[in-house]
């Protein structure tokens, strides 16, 4: 498939929404409206108690506050790893030693661009968070059993903390 037509209809700060056409060597054609993202870096930080991090903020698509794993949008010329970094210092404070990329993946690829890459971060040491001007964030240590029951319960409805978690809990 090859992009033949792309017009950006809308922008922000965070993504742009294009009108794009596709065509195949054979003439099938495709028409979406597309939300481009540059990506994101999703933190699974696990402490030495293998207890498992997660921030709680308001998302307004939500319409209420969510427990999530820490996150954000990579920056313009970021790596994924690089952002990761960065996300967990200003939403947590925590910085890791160590840095383990467990996947990536397009969490809506039928209309969404982004790609997020999940690291586990481990060997962590605490700090000040410096969150951004818009974010009002909580953060809560969760033991497995804990997060667990809590998923069970159908209490964590976010998608890229269900993820991590199954992700996680499935290493060898």
């Amino acid at each position: 498939m090859k992009i033949t037509r792309s017009r950006e209809v809308y922008k922000s700060k965070i993504f742009t929404v294009r009108e794009e056409t596709a065509v195949d060597p054979s003439g099938f054609r495709i028409e979406r409206g597309i939300v481009r993202h540059a990506g994101s870096a999703v933190i699974l930080a696990v402490d030495g108690r293998s207890r498992v991090l997660l921030v709680r903020q308001f998302r307004l698509p939500a319409e209420k506050a969510l427990w999530e794993l820490p996150a954000g949008r990579l920056d313009p010329g970021e790596k994924p790893l690089q952002a990761a970094k960065r996300e967990l210092i200003e939403e947590t404070g925590y910085r890791a030693r160590r840095w383990k990329k467990l996947a990536a993946w397009w969490p809506s690829p039928g209309y969404v661009s982004e790609k997020m890459h999940l690291f586990l971060a481990t060997d962590l040491t605490g700090g000040e968070a410096t969150p951004m001007d818009d974010e009002r964030i909580e953060i809560r240590w969760f033991t497995k059993n804990e997060l667990s029951a809590q998923i069970r319960a159908g209490k964590i409805e976010d998608g890229k903390t269900l993820t991590g978690f199954l992700l996680w809990q499935c290493r060898p």
